[in-house]
Order: structure tokens, then sequence, then C-alpha cells
């Protein structure tokens, strides 16, 4: 059998083994939440896995507080994974702070790999609550550096774009409805660590909706007490009839489009779409969601070139060549102080340009460089501190009662599609990130129909966008290597408070637009990059692959633009159907997804070579550095009281295990805190 001692094997042990190896030097244990566990304090979890050409895959645990191997393993079955569970006995005196997997296999040879970072907290952890709150507070930034600049881009379809206040306003009501939703997501949704905010797929249906209603007028007449529609008494007093009007066309659109994404999402019919949904639709359709935003980031950006282009080089500077500086972060922990080391610029790369050209700004303005009145002046809307409130609370209807059209409905849809597919991508990789299993279906299905709940209450409070996932925050997970589903609760619980303190987001309406402009260029210019990053799972050299992917892209800037300019085209006889297919036609996500959808469809072309083999692998792979088990996606408090009943099966967005898993459930559970307890007692 195999020893500790010497780390080998006698020749009739035909069983693999997996070896742990011990860095030495003191420090603490890797797994800070080790102890709970159950095997004892200072206990490292280890998760590894290999590829046996014998047996198949298999992914397995182990458990160790310090240097020692595991026990004997065998398969069981060729074709599904194992999950087997080691103790591993400690025999050395230092906790585990690097450790190694080496398969020694049958004929002798051996295979060792580096094992992935352990992440400090995994999704089921909760760390300290002052760990948790500033881990929040970070989340909280993140989405704040993103969703900072979408009524900035949104302001000048919707007739807003010269009144600081309402932009102030629509940011606040944003990032507390934001906040509202992660917190539902994250906990009754699809359960990952996952922050909810605006979504771009919705800002190219709603500048085609506006451009159909023409260019913005100069003096609107002001909204009267006898309009048709109700509105707060401070919209009447402040605001003008124009924007409101676009704003609750706005939020009917969304409120109606929320109806179908839910529909898609509790009734599992996103599954069988994607069946039919690859590469060829899924990159013209996000590309198209950046291409025709080059347009407000040039408004933006012509402001002042100079100011636009310092914000630009910053934020390539932070986020591409700085990703890796670390800068030291003092806090104060057992009784004494000490360093933590931030990879800031990775983190904050838009946040530290914006800071680094408002102080620009500022210095250029107080040196009187910008003329009275010049946009790039950072007094130039500092106004709007002393007319906004300490506190505003943002509540339904607050600009009035939403206006739903047929035709805004239909073209706010196609943002709705791509805000679903994008969302299932983060879902996957937030689980890999955050350590939990493949989302099953009904948590797919659970947090697809909830984020279409989450349109429904942007709609109703009046963002003047929906809500989708958020990719930049999961990538931060793994940065941090905190995982923690109640890290995102805690920045949920952050977005709300800050949503309600009206100064805070007029501070930030006072930035001056050219840097607004210079982050347009890189975010949007971002937004296209990973739109083309499906791009790996198609076979490029195929000229069939070449025709559908050029095809789409091109007809989905040409058709547009043709509506844009011959606005009265559209001829059927028929107003509200005019304005239906005028909306759909002027969409170019709309335009270009239907058309890699159709072509990809209809043309000849094999699964591999449309890339669809490898697209449904990307989503099928468990990770095997995953110790958690499914029921992390189950909904708290009444999963195991569902289980009663036999309807919960026909329920997509349920989780169903029967009644009699749980009871087997709980009794091995019992049965190895029995043995547990008895191999504690064991003393030598």
């Amino acid at each position: 059998m195999f020893s500790p001692e010497n780390g080998e094997s006698s020749e009739s042990d035909n069983y693999e083994h997996i070896i742990v190896h011990q860095v030495a030097h003191e420090t603490d244990c890797e797994d800070p939440m080790a102890a709970k566990t159950g095997i004892g304090p200072n206990t490292c979890i280890l998760s590894g896995d290999f590829y046996e050409e014998t047996r198949g895959p298999h992914q397995f645990e182990l458990s160790a507080n310090g240097n020692g191997v595991a026990k004997n393993y065998q398969g069981k079955n060729n074709k599904e994974r194992e999950k087997i569970s080691h103790m591993v006995n400690s025999v050395g005196g230092k906790e585990l702070t690097k450790t190694k997997f080496e398969h020694n296999s049958k004929d002798g040879k051996s295979n060792t790999t580096e094992e992935k970072p352990e992440l400090l907290y995994s999704i089921d952890e909760v760390p300290p609550w002052h760990l948790g709150l500033c881990l929040g507070f970070q989340q909280y930034l993140l989405m704040f550096s993103s969703t900072m600049v979408v009524p900035f881009i949104l302001s000048g379809a919707l007739c807003f774009a010269d009144k600081p206040v309402v932009i102030s306003n629509v940011l606040n009501t944003i990032v507390f409805v934001s906040g509202i939703v992660t917190f539902m997501q994250a906990t009754f949704g699809c359960r990952l660590p996952i922050i909810q905010g605006t979504s771009f797929a919705f800002i190219s249906p709603i500048l085609s909706i506006m451009s159909s209603k023409g260019a913005c007028p100069t003096n609107a007449p002001m909204r009267t007490a006898n309009s048709s529609h109700n509105t707060s008494a401070m919209a009447t007093s402040d605001h003008d009839e124009e924007w409101v009007s676009r704003m609750l066309e706005v939020q009917g659109a969304i409120v109606m489009a929320s109806f179908v994404q839910m529909l898609f999402g509790f009734t599992g019919l996103i599954g069988h779409l994607l069946k039919f949904i690859g590469p060829l639709t899924v990159v013209p359709t996000i590309v198209l969601v950046g291409m025709p935003l080059f347009e407000t980031a040039y408004k933006y950006s012509s402001v002042h070139w100079g100011i636009a282009m310092f914000t630009f080089v910053s934020v390539i500077i932070f986020s591409q060549v700085l990703k890796e500086v670390k800068t030291p972060i003092p806090y104060y922990n057992g009784g004494r102080w000490q360093l933590y080391w931030l990879p800031s610029f990775k983190l904050f790369p838009v946040m530290l340009s914006i800071v680094i050209s408002w102080i620009l700004c500022a210095i250029l303005t107080y040196s009187n460089v910008f003329p009275s009145g010049h946009k790039a002046r950072t007094d130039q809307r500092i106004s709007v501190l002393q007319k906004v409130p300490w506190i505003r609370v943002p509540y339904p209807g607050q600009w009035g009662t939403p206006i739903i059209k047929l035709s805004t409905f239909i073209g706010m849809v196609a943002g709705v599609l791509t805000s679903m597919l994008e969302s299932i991508g983060d879902y996957y990789a937030c689980a890999t990130i955050s350590g939990a299993p493949p989302p099953p279906k009904h948590a797919i299905s659970r947090g697809l129909g909830l984020e279409g709940f989450g349109c429904l209450l942007t709609g109703v409070w009046g963002t003047g966008c929906g809500t989708t996932s958020y990719s930049n925050n999961i990538a931060s997970l793994g940065i941090t290597r905190v995982g923690s589903r109640r890290v995102i609760q805690f920045g949920a619980l952050f977005m709300s408070l800050v949503g309600i303190i009206g100064k805070f987001g007029a501070l930030f309406i006072t930035i001056p637009d050219p840097v607004i402009g210079g982050n347009f260029i890189a975010l949007f210019g971002l937004l296209i990059g990973v739109g083309m990053g499906p791009l790996q799972f198609i076979d490029l050299n195929s000229m069939r692959n070449l025709f559908v992917l050029g095809n789409a892209l091109f007809f989905g800037m040409v058709l547009p633009f043709w509506v844009k300019w011959t606005p009265n085209a559209i001829q059927t006889g028929s107003i509200q159907l005019d304005q239906v297919i005028t909306v759909l036609l002027s969409t170019p996500m709309a335009i270009g997804g239907m058309t890699g959808f159709l072509l990809d469809n209809l043309l000849p072309g094999t699964l591999e070579e449309r890339g669809l083999k490898r697209w449904r692998m990307k989503t099928a792979i468990v990770d095997a550095h995953s110790h958690l088990t499914i029921h992390t996606y189950d909904i708290p408090f009444i999963t195991p009281y569902l289980q009663k009943f036999k309807i919960v099966r026909y329920l997509p967005f349920l989780p169903y295990y029967g009644e009699a898993y749980f009871k087997k459930e709980r009794e091995e559970h019992a049965l190895k805190s029995m043995q547990f307890s008895a191999n504690s007692n064991v003393t030598f």
C-alpha cells in the first residue's frame, strides 16, 4: 500500500494515488472557512480532476489539513463523473499553502499538474461581516462604473441631455432598482453571485424607437393637469412634455417586453430555442449592439478631443499595461495593521481614468484654459448639486403611467432576446469562477424569469433601460478569489442605499462631456470585441461561415440606415403596422441577428463547421474544481417542502428530487456525522 513516508506504492496496489504536497512555510490555510467543512480546524479543501484512458473522466475532492496522501481511489463508472471524498491525515505541523496532484498510473508513469488557485470563499460560504461589506462595496463600485454612462447615452434620444437634474434622478433610480433586482436574483433566482444592472442590449432598440419620433424640440410645452397620462408632481413642475412622454413610452415597451422574458424563462422555452442558436447568430447580434453607439461616443468626445483621448489612453494603460500592478491597502486585523495588495488597475480602470481626467479638467477649468460655458469645464453643471436633495427615494410611477404601444413593444423584444443570450453565458462563467457546479436547467429558467421580473420593475420605476447580468463583476470574482453569494447581497444593499442619496448621483453628473466620451470609446469598443468572442468556436476557413457572418453584419447596418434616411418608406395603409415595421427594421441588432439565424439554419453545414458542437460543449463542461453539490441552486427554505408535490416536476423553474431523495440524504448525513464523531474520539 501507499506510504506517506516514502511516497511509493507496493506492486500489489493497482489503484491510482493522488498525492498532496506541501510547500514548507508557515502561513494560514488557503481556505479561511475550513472549519465549516466538518473535518476539523485548519482544514483545506482541495479539488482537481484527471482523465484516465481506461475509465474515462472523473471528478474528486480532497480534504486535508497538512501534507499527506489520499487513500486509494478506484473509479466506479466509465460514463459518470464520480465525486469521492478522501480524508487525508496530517503528517506535518504546518498548514497547506500550495498543492499539486500527482496521478500514478498502473504502468508507473505519473502526470503532475498544478492546482488552480483555491477560492477564499466559495458560493455558499459566508465571510466575516466586515470583510463582506468591503467586498460588497467593491462590487458596487464595479457595477457603478458601467452604469453611470447609461443615462448619458439615453439623454439625447429621450430629450433630457440639457437637464442635469433629470440625469441625476435617472441614475439614482437605476442604481436603486438594480440593488433590489440583484438581491432577488442572488437569493431566489439563479442564486449565483451575479450583479444585475442596465443592459446595453436595450439601448439599441431604444435609440431606434426614439429616432422614429424625430429630433427633440427646443421648447416643448409643459404637461398640464388635463394631460391624458398622470405624472408625479415633480415631473409636471420641472420637466417638459417631450422627455416625459418619451420616457413613459420606453417604460411601457420594457414592461411589455419583460413578460416575454418571463415567459421564456419560467416556461423553459429558452432551452428549446437555444438548440437553433449558435455563434453565427450571437456574434452579429452583440456586435450590432455596439456599432450604432459610435454616434454617441463622437458627440461627447468632439467637445474636446484632447481630453477624450487622454481618458481613452488612461483606460488602455490601466486595463492592459498596469493590470498586474497591485497597490497596498492597509487594514486592521488581529491587533495589528496589515497590508492587502489589491489589483486596483485591473478592477477599476474606468473609474480611475474618470477620476484622473476629472482632476485634469478641474485644473484646466480653474486656470481658465476652457472658456466659460465650455462643456469640458467641471463647473458647467455644478448647479445640480444644489438643486438635488440629499435624500430622494425613487418610487414606482415617479414619471407617470407607462405608455404602451405595439411598435415600441416589438422593437424592445429584440433587446430582451439578446439580453437572455448574454445572461446564459454569464451564468456558466459565474458558476465556474465561484466554485459552483454548472447551473441546472431549473436555475437557468428561474434566473432568466427573474431577470424578466427585474425588467418589469425597471419599467415601472422608470430607469429608461432593462436589466441583465453584469460580466465585469463576474470577472472580479476570479481576481479577488471570493465567490460568496453573501458578498453580492451586501453589494445589493449598498446599491439600494446609495440610490436614495441624491447628492451622490448628482456629483457624477458634473463629469465633463469629453471624459465621458473617452470612456465611451473604450467601453463600446470592448463591447464589440466581446461580441466577436464566440467566433473561436466556428471554422473561419469555411466560405459558408464567412458568407453568413459578413452578410448578417452588413445587412444589419444597411437596412436600418435606409429606414433612418427614408422615414416614410413604409406605407402599408395601417399606421400601427407602419410603426411596428419601422421600429423593427431600424434596429440593427434585430436585423443582423435574424439574418444570421436564418442563414445559419437554412444553409447546409455540419455542426462542427457551424461551431455548434464546441459551443454546446462549452456549457456542458463540469468544473472539476467545484466541491459543491447541485443543491447550491435550490430555493432556500422551501425546496424540501416542494418535493412533496409531484406537480413540481412539471415546473421547469423549480428543482425536483422527490421526497425519497431528501430522506436518503438525511440518513447519509446522520451516518457520516456518527462516523466522524467516532473517529474524533479515537486517541493514540
